[in-house]
């Protein structure tokens, strides 16, 4: 069982099962509503993740048609996002996980929108766009 939460601890989530790798997106958008320079998700199916408090506080945003973007209310912290070409799964966010996980990232998408003021220097595989093979 992994458990996460917000920065005010308002809202408290808990996933069942392995996680998945984690996954980091440079496009735009996710460098906007995150306010850094990449976003670290973890795809969850629905059905394994369970609000334990604060699914009230829960505030989304339809970001682009089709993909909406869930944050706190109370303190603002990015929870997930979900589109609807993806049912039953949400994108965690990782930042927002408790202790030590046992999953690493696997790869980069959208690398050509990459901040050009942060030099990344992994082994990871790198995607132009959200093709990742």
């Amino acid at each position: 069982m992994t458990t996460g939460s917000c920065l005010c601890g308002g809202v408290t989530f808990e996933i069942s099962g392995d996680l998945a790798p984690i996954q980091i997106c440079h496009c735009i958008q996710c460098r906007k509503a995150q306010g850094s320079a990449f976003v670290t998700n973890i795809p969850v199916r629905t059905d394994q993740l369970r609000f334990t408090a604060g699914e009230d506080l829960i505030k989304t945003y339809a970001s682009s048609p089709g993909k909406v973007r869930a944050f706190c209310r109370n303190c603002g912290s990015p929870l997930f996002s979900r589109r609807d070409s993806v049912p039953g799964t949400v994108r965690i966010r990782a930042g927002t996980l408790d202790g030590d996980l046992p999953v690493r990232p696997a790869f980069h998408i959208y690398w050509d929108f990459r901040a050009n003021w942060l030099d990344i220097e992994d082994d990871l595989p790198h995607y132009a766009n959200n093709a990742t093979g």
